[in-house]
Parts: C-alpha cells; structure tokens; sequence
C-alpha cells in the first residue's frame, strides 16, 4: 500500500500518518504560543511600573500562564513535530505505531486544556515553578503528568521509528546529523520527564489529600530536573533546527560532523545536570553538588554550545565561499539571503542565543556572581535570551520553511514574514539587555508592584531600574507585536495562502491527510551517504572559516569583559579584602 509522497520543491518524503501527526503538533503548538503571548503582553505592561496594568491576582494569574504555555506547550509540542520530522521525513522511514502517536497527542491536548482551565479559573496563580507549600488545584497538577505522559508516548514513537528505519534500511550509513540532534533531545526528554514523574505525581497526591507533606528543599531540586532540563530539551532541538536550515538553504555540512556529534553527546551527559544557578542560593543542597554543576558540568555543556556556535555558521561561511562569495571577510555573511525570513530567523536566532543567552548563563552560573543576581529579573533576561530567541525565533524560521512543503500552501502576506524575524529579535533584544540591567539594579523577578504600595517593609530602587524597565516594557511590547505577525502569517497561510498542491484544502492544513491519490509511492528510495568533506580531512582545506573565527573571537571578548564586570560590581557590594 502507498504510503508516502514526495514535495516537488524540497524532495522531502512524508509518510501519510506522519505528515498529519506533524501538522496537528505544530498546530497546537502555535495555539499555545498565542496564549503566551497574550499573557505576555499583560505581564509586560504590569512590570512596567508607570502603566502597571493588572492587579496583583490578575498579574500572577497572567504569569502562571505564560510561563507553561510559552516554555512547556507551545515548544514541546512543536518539538515532537520535529522529532517526527527527523525520524519519519529525513530518514524517509514509515512512523512507528501511528495509533500510539495519536494518543499520545490526544493525551497532551487533554493534559494542555486541563492545566489551562486551572490557571483560569483562578486558584492555581502558582507560577510555572509551582512551589510547595504554595498548591494548586489538583487538575493543574494532572494535566501536567497526562501531557508529559503524552510526550512520552511520542518519544517511544519517534524511538521506534528509527528502528524501523534501521531494519528496513531506509538510510546508508549513520543516522543524519539532524536526526542525531532530535535524538538527543528525545534522550533529555525521556529524563526529564522522569524527573516530572518523581515530583509532579507526589505533588498531585498532596493536592488532592493523600500525602500531607511535601519537602520545600526536596521539591525544589527535583523539580528543576525537570525545569531547567526541559530547556535543554530546546537546546538539542533548536540546534538540530539550525543544522536543518544550513543545510536545506546552502546544501551546507558541518566541517566535522564527529565533532558535531560529540557536542550532542556531551549535551546528553552534563546540560541537565548543569541547573544549579537556580538553586545555587538553597541552603538545602550540598556544597560539593553545587560545585560540581557550576564547574565540570557547566564547562563541558559550555564546550559543547561553543562547538555548535562554529560549526553551523562556519558550514555556512565554507558552502557560501565554495559559491564564490570571497571577497574579505564576511562577503559570505552580507550576501547572504536576509530578506529570507527563515535564513534571518535562523541566524539571529544562533547569534543573540551566543552572544546574550550563553554569556549570561555562564555568568548566572558562577556561584558567587549569581549571589547578587539570583532572583532578580536578571534570570528570566537570561531564558528569554535562551529559550525566547534561541528556541522559539529557530521554530519560527523552520515554519516559514515547511509551511510550503508540509502543508503545500504558500506564505500569507511574505512582506510581512520578511520583515517578522527582525521586529521580534528587535524587541526581545531590548527588552532583555534592558532586564539584565534591572536584574544588576536588584529589581525582583515575579513581584507585582517594585513600588511596594502599601507595605509596611518597602525599598526604594534608584530611578535608573525605573527607566530600564520602561525600556524593557516597550522592547516586551515591540517582541509581542513580533509574536502577532508571526501568528498571522502561519494562521493565514495555513487558511488563505495559495495552494501548492490543489487537494491541499482547508481541513488538510489542520490535520487532516491529502488524498490518497497524492501518496503514490510504497517505499522510498533509501538515504545515500554524504560523501566526505576535504575539510573533514585535519590539515587538508586550510582555514575555511575566517569569518566564523573573528565572530568567535568577538564572542570571546564580550564575555570576557563581561565577565569581568560582573566580578567587579560583585566586589563592590561584597568588600572582601
């Protein structure tokens, strides 16, 4: 029986349960972002103090909201999207128990609306982090464990399906280095999930009257098993992204895909264990643990982004100059297609994830530096900088990419695309650089009112941590504004863009499969093996990538000065001679 089409335009292979599982996830997913960003948007207009927009339950229901459908939902269901991607598309394999992958979606639209009608209803304002003692209904708490149960069925899913990709011999050689990303993320995923499962399941009991105790201490480090692990789910995901459009825009490859792979392994061994900066304060955990993390955890996930921050651009930088593009330095940089909105997307994504997001994670993560930061609004600057743009600006360039070959329909309004990625960048740029300067200042994150009204205890910031959060209020606005014409352009192509392929109506943007006309080829042609680079050879292409070398250089240089910065402002409010 035919299973599989192939798009005219990328050559990419889609198996017939894949394709619709793909779409509904990616769907869901840009639901949840538009919740978030809603959410967002009254947050925003709350911290900034001179508009001051929600009342204090409203705030820390809005929040709440935010905080799991921008980190949880809107990225983990576009993650297993991605993953079904890199297993059934690139590896051109059938899925694997399509009927289990189903359930498991169904599972996480449950788990999704029923943790969503908590928040709402407006007794479970508990944050994302929902700390004990501080309890939510106990609906919260489930619908959390049915999503998480429901991703789990779709890692086994995109698991098995490269075992049926194996058997069948649908590729040559080792699975492609995307597929390599996506199967780290799966790796981090299935632990951090377990981490959800040891903490998340107690907690529920607790809620619901069987366990009258939960430990603070206790609850706080496992949790973040799962919090900050969850993150660098988006980290193996959001990369393996990058390497995608490398290669589909340029035909690039990474100059050493050995080297690429072993910083995917050194993600699966130390980045979730590297969530100390959040917990680094807590006089519950261990002095030798903390240092662990902060040190030979923390250095080698550090190695590994740094890898990954030379070999995407510099595989770009070697396909350009194999073009001709070689005159000076960055020839290969200005001439590259910036009016494309998934090169530009990708590009600013890995450079404001490098330059902002990696230096103030190794800063955060220094233990006695993240003494004057933890807690300040420093910290959701430096995950907007991480997860924000590095994770959701690299899904937003990959939608622009597929919406013509996944779901055949060109885009909606391409002016508006084009020009999407830098408002969005613009304005979670300012807004974060702007809340990195508060955080130093001391503004508190997650606090309803920095003027105090009203309190018997008050603190007066100076007027500078005013002015930056006004700042970073207009930048937040500007990021939201960016949030929309992302939303309308996905929203309308999917509904009004010009079909690709006749049969691709309306029903079929949401889920629903082409006709079976168009699946008209029963087993695809197995993946060849890339032959090998010269410049995989060592000493054999020279020096391919002088750009990509001064832009590390200057990443280097920022940090250091940064770095150094901080050491300072920290040996001015804690004199130690």
């Amino acid at each position: 029986m035919a299973r599989f089409r192939v798009c005219p335009d990328s050559g990419f292979y889609f198996d017939k349960s894949a394709e619709s599982l793909m779409k509904v996830n990616a769907v869901a997913a840009a639901v949840s972002l538009l919740v978030a960003g809603i959410m967002a948007l009254g947050v925003i207009l709350t911290r900034w103090q001179e508009v001051h927009l929600l009342p204090a339950d409203l705030f820390y229901q809005a929040l709440t909201l935010h905080g799991i459908n921008a980190l949880i939902f809107w990225i983990i269901f576009f993650e297993i999207a991605i993953m079904y991607f890199a297993a059934s598309t690139l590896l051109r394999s059938r899925l694997a128990a399509p009927k289990w992958a189903w359930a498991g979606f169904v599972l996480m639209i449950i788990g999704a609306v029923m943790n969503n009608v908590a928040v709402f209803q407006g007794r479970s304002s508990v944050m994302m982090t929902s700390y004990a003692p501080m309890q939510a209904e106990p609906h919260f708490y489930l619908g959390l464990i049915l999503f998480a149960v429901g991703a789990l069925i779709g890692c086994f899913v995109f698991l098995g399906t490269l075992v049926i990709a194996k058997d069948e011999k649908t590729y040559e050689g080792s699975i492609p280095l995307v597929t390599f990303g996506a199967l780290t993320a799966c790796i981090i995923a299935v632990f951090t999930i377990a981490c959800g499962a040891i903490i998340l399941i107690p907690t529920f009991l607790w809620s619901i009257g069987y366990i009258n105790h939960i430990d603070a201490a206790m609850y706080r480090l496992v949790w973040w098993g799962l919090g900050h692990s969850s993150q660098q789910i988006n980290v193996a995901a959001h990369v393996s992204v990058w390497y995608l459009i490398a290669g589909v825009l340029f035909g690039a490859r990474p100059m050493s895909e050995k080297v690429s792979r072993s910083a995917f392994l050194l993600y699966i061994l130390f980045l979730q264990l590297a969530s100390a900066h959040h917990i680094l304060v807590d006089p519950g955990i261990s002095s030798e643990w903390k240092v662990f993390n902060t040190s030979y955890a923390m250095y080698l996930a550090v190695l590994a982004s740094m890898i990954h921050g030379l070999t995407v651009p510099g595989s770009v930088e070697v396909a350009q100059r194999a073009k001709g593009l070689t005159k000076g330095m960055f020839e290969w940089l200005r001439k590259a297609p910036w009016d494309n909105p998934v090169f530009s997307g990708f590009f600013l994504s890995l450079i404001i994830f490098g330059f902002i997001g990696g230096i103030t994670g190794v800063v955060m993560g220094t233990e006695q530096i993240n003494l004057i930061i933890h807690n300040t609004i420093y910290v959701p600057a430096h995950f907007h900088a991480t997860v924000a743009v590095g994770t959701t600006l690299a899904f937003m360039a990959l939608t622009y990419l597929l919406i013509p070959v996944l779901f055949r329909r060109a885009l909606f309004l391409p002016w508006v695309a084009k020009m999407q990625p830098y408002v969005f960048s613009a304005g979670m740029t300012l807004m974060i650089l702007f809340m990195l300067g508060a955080g130093t200042l001391g503004v508190s994150r997650r606090h309803w009112d920095m003027d105090f009204t009203g309190a018997l205890l008050s603190f007066e910031y100076p007027g500078t941590a005013y002015v930056m959060m006004a700042v970073a209020g207009i930048g937040g606005v500007l990021a939201v504004l960016g949030g929309v014409m992302y939303l309308v352009v996905t929203v309308g192509s999917l509904v009004f863009g010009k079909k690709l392929d006749e049969s691709a109506g309306f029903l079929q943007s949401f889920g629903l499969p082409l006709p079976a006309g168009t699946y008209n080829i029963s087993r695809a042609d197995p993946v060849p093996m890339a032959p090998r680079l010269a410049v995989e050879e060592h000493g054999s292409a020279g020096f391919e990538a002088p750009g990509t070398f001064v832009l590390a250089m200057a990443l280097l240089v920022c940090f250091v000065v940064y770095y150094f910065i901080n050491w300072d402002y920290l040996s001015s409010v804690w004199p130690l001679s």
